[in-house]
């Protein structure tokens, strides 16, 4: 029988999470792979560069936090092997699960909900600002509404599916290079200055990451919301990424709503096609999403007790 590395992540993580005194105490190990960035970002990323001298500094900096980030994971998984043999699944799955966000998405999704069923935008907006990268000073109910249902939708692949990919195919090591690869790719993967160039290959990287996750995360948002098929399908590719279609068009099939279009970052407004079909979106349909998202994480926890119990199919974990 496989090992329940993924299952007791998982089980970790839904039970504790990263409690918010951990975090003000100690951080969070993508910290550490922040601080390895912006060291990178001084040194490599100026303006007098050249953009191919600019963009070698981005794929330098991307592999030498991905280069920390498995070799300190690859030292731990063999140190736990070697001193708690039988029972290094435990001690393994204690030093995954930080990678692992479900419970982080749901604390963050809720009050929004709770600030919009109270009539309160102003801490709505304050709550949903926290899980967007989009300004959110002048979102109305729909708008909030809508940031939220997109951030929950791209973030279960990015919080929850593609971690725990990474840790079935690769193991240890493997979830933490996808960490520090997600992180690289939210920091420097912009094509606005004064990233652009030095930033491009962390974006690439990240894509291919999540290429296989983000179809996963889709097809699971349809199992759970009993619906939003034909959506995904032919929405997807209304957003810039890849990626990221996949579960907001899946969402928004799922829900019967619109998703995506024009969206505020610092104080300018870019034109994005509309995902989806169907009425604005409101603090029912927020609610209803959450639903979808606990859905989907519980057939996640089902995938993940069916591998075990049938032997397992991947890195032995």
């Amino acid at each position: 029988m496989a090992e329940p590395v993924v299952l007791a992540a998982l089980m970790l993580d839904a039970a504790i999470g990263w409690p918010e005194r951990l975090y003000r105490h100690a951080g969070h190990p993508v910290g550490a792979f922040a601080r390895v960035i912006a060291w990178g970002a001084r040194r490599w990323n100026r303006p007098a560069y050249s953009a191919r001298r600019r963009l070698a500094g981005g794929a330098l900096t991307l592999l030498l936090v991905m280069g920390v980030a498995v070799a300190a994971a690859w030292a731990a998984e063999v140190a736990m092997r070697h001193f708690f043999g039988s029972f290094s699944w435990f001690a393994i799955a204690l030093l995954a699960f930080p990678a692992i966000a479900q419970r982080s998405l749901f604390e963050h999704a809720r009050p929004v909900l709770t600030a919009l069923n109270a009539g309160d935008l102003s801490q709505a907006r304050q709550a949903v600002g926290k899980i967007v990268g989009r300004d959110t000073a002048n979102l109305d109910h729909a708008g909030i509404s809508r940031a939220a249902i997109e951030s929950l939708a791209e973030s279960l692949c990015d919080g929850v599916v593609a971690p725990l990919f990474w840790l079935m195919v690769l193991g240890l090591p493997g979830v933490w290079a996808f960490k520090a690869t997600s992180t690289a790719d939210s920091l420097i993967g912009h094509k606005e200055d004064p990233w652009g160039y030095f930033g491009r290959v962390a974006a690439r990287t990240d894509d291919i990451a999540n290429f296989i996750p983000a179809r996963i995360t889709g097809i699971l948002i349809c199992l759970a919301g009993w619906g939003g098929w034909q959506t995904m399908w032919r929405d997807h590719a209304n957003h810039a990424s890849p990626n990221a279609g996949w579960p907001e068009a899946a969402m928004a099939g799922a829900l019967g709503v619109w998703l995506a279009g024009p969206a505020s970052y610092d104080g300018e407004t870019y034109p994005k096609p509309v995902i989806g079909a169907g009425g604005q979106a409101c603090a029912a349909d927020l609610r209803r999403a959450i639903g979808i998202y606990i859905r989907a994480c519980a057939l996640v926890w089902m995938a993940a007790f069916a591998g075990l119990i049938g032997g397992g199919w991947a890195w032995p974990v």
